[in-house]
C-alpha cells in the first residue's frame, strides 16, 4: 500500500483554516477518498488533555519556553497515535494546524526560540506537510470572529491584535521561504469560494499522489 498525503492548514486564530480543512476533508470522502481530519494542539487522546492545558486560562499562563515543549509533546502524541497510522494506510492526513504554528507562535512572536524550535523539531518530529494551505486575512477582522466564537480556548486570541498582527507576517515569511510547499489563500472571501480554490489545488495532488 502506498502512503497518503498530508496536507496542513495555517493561518492566524478567525482565519477560517478549521472550517476549510474540514471542508476539504468532506469533500474528498464524497469523492471516494480516505480522509483523515485532525488538529493541533490534539488529535490523539493524550495531545487532547495537553490541548487544554494550552488553549485555555490565564494569558500569561505559560512561558514560550513551556509552551514549546507541551506542543511538541503533544505533536509527537499525534504524529505517533494518528497521522503516521493514517498515513501508512494510504489515507490522505489533513491537519488544523502542525508545526508552522509552533515555528510562528513560540518560534517568532513569543521569544527568539526559533533556533530551539528547529532543533526540537528535527529531534522529535522529523516529518513536514507535503502541501499547506495558508488562509491569509486581515488580522483585526480574524480577531473578531475569533473572540466571537466564544469557544473558552481563546488563550491566544486574548493576547490582542498585535499579536496576531505579528503572527500574520512570520506565517507569510514561511510561505515566501518554503514556497514549494506552501499554497497561500486569501480568506476574506465567501467560504465556498476559497474551498472550491483550495479543491481546485489538493485534488490533483491527491489523485497524483505516490
Amino acid at each position: 500500500m502506498t502512503a497518503g498525503l498530508f496536507i496542513s492548514f495555517e493561518g492566524i486564530d478567525g482565519s477560517g483554516k478549521s472550517t476549510q480543512a474540514r471542508c476539504l476533508a468532506e469533500r474528498l470522502r464524497a469523492a471516494g477518498h480516505e480522509a483523515q481530519l485532525t488538529r493541533e494542539p490534539g488529535g490523539s487522546p493524550g495531545a487532547e488533555e495537553i490541548r487544554q492545558l494550552l488553549l485555555t486560562g490565564d494569558p500569561g499562563r505559560w512561558s514560550a519556553e513551556t509552551e514549546l515543549l507541551l506542543f511538541t509533546a503533544a505533536r509527537r502524541d499525534h504524529l505517533e497515535r494518528t497521522i503516521r497510522p493514517a498515513l501508512a494506510r494510504g489515507h490522505t492526513v489533513i491537519t488544523d494546524r502542525f508545526a508552522d504554528s509552533t515555528r510562528v507562535y513560540q518560534g517568532a512572536t513569543r521569544g527568539d526560540l526559533r533556533e530551539t524550535v528547529d532543533r526540537l523539531h528535527a529531534l522529535m518530529i522529523g516529518a513536514e506537510p507535503e502541501l499547506t494551505f495558508l488562509i491569509d486575512m486581515d488580522p483585526a477582522k480574524a480577531l473578531a470572529r475569533g473572540l466571537a466564537r466564544g469557544s473558552g480556548e481563546d488563550r491566544f486570541e486574548e493576547m490582542g491584535l498585535g499579536f496576531q498582527q505579528t503572527l500574520r507576517a512570520g506565517f507569510l515569511a514561511l510561505a515566501a521561504a518554503a514556497p514549494e510547499r506552501f499554497r497561500v489563500i486569501d480568506g476574506d472571501r465567501a467560504p465556498e469560494a476559497i474551498a472550491a480554490e483550495i479543491a481546485e489545488i489538493a485534488l490533483p495532488r491527491i489523485g497524483s499522489a505516490p
